[in-house]
């Protein structure tokens, strides 16, 4: 039996538990501590000092950087790369590959999904309470998306992006502190 395929198991089986155990911040931290540890053993690739928030649902093709959390009851459904430093509030959706329904003489439930463009999420990204991510998108580093907004198409560097579907409302950029003037 394949080696990586036994350890995500034994990581989902300790995940099954540490899902539903408290806040991160509650209880002296063992829930964060509990689903540190089972995602170490689940995702591809997994940084230090991860988040994942209560009640997170995600699948095994997954890589999260260094200080990046996945907030409580959110869903990743399909490839993830996630940066250094994301923070990902609750609820929010990295969506699977789209359904194909090209042909009108097969049902759609029938025609299968399309292949997996994944989605990748830049360094520093803040992704705001149950916002929509869709296969295929990239987000650059230091982006922010607001609350609620539908990701269609990918999102530059240090843009505030908002709405359904999302566009670049704002962008981000360096304010000089008053003691450096």
């Amino acid at each position: 039996m394949n080696i990586k395929r036994v350890k995500r198991a034994f990581g989902r089986v300790i995940y099954a538990v540490g899902k539903y155990l408290p806040e991160s911040e509650r209880f002296f931290g063992i829930g964060k501590i509990i689903r540190g540890i089972s995602c170490k053993l689940i995702f591809n690739n997994c940084g230090n000092n991860i988040n994942i928030q209560h009640g997170a649902v995600f699948v095994s093709d997954i890589s999260i950087g260094n200080r990046s959390g996945i907030g409580r009851n959110s869903r990743i459904s399909g490839k993830c790369v996630i940066g250094d430093n994301v923070m990902m509030a609750p609820g929010c959706i990295i969506a699977p590959p789209n359904h194909v329904f090209d042909r009108i003489d097969v049902p759609m439930n029938r025609q299968g999904l399309k292949p997996s463009k994944g989605v990748v999420i830049g360094n520093d990204v803040w992704i705001c309470t149950n916002a929509i991510i869709l296969d295929g998108v990239k987000i650059g580093d230091g982006a922010i998306i607001a609350a609620g907004a539908v990701v269609t198409k990918d999102i530059p560097q240090f843009a505030i992006c908002a709405g359904v579907p999302a566009k670049v409302i704002k962008m981000r950029k360096c304010i000089e502190k008053e003691e450096d003037k």
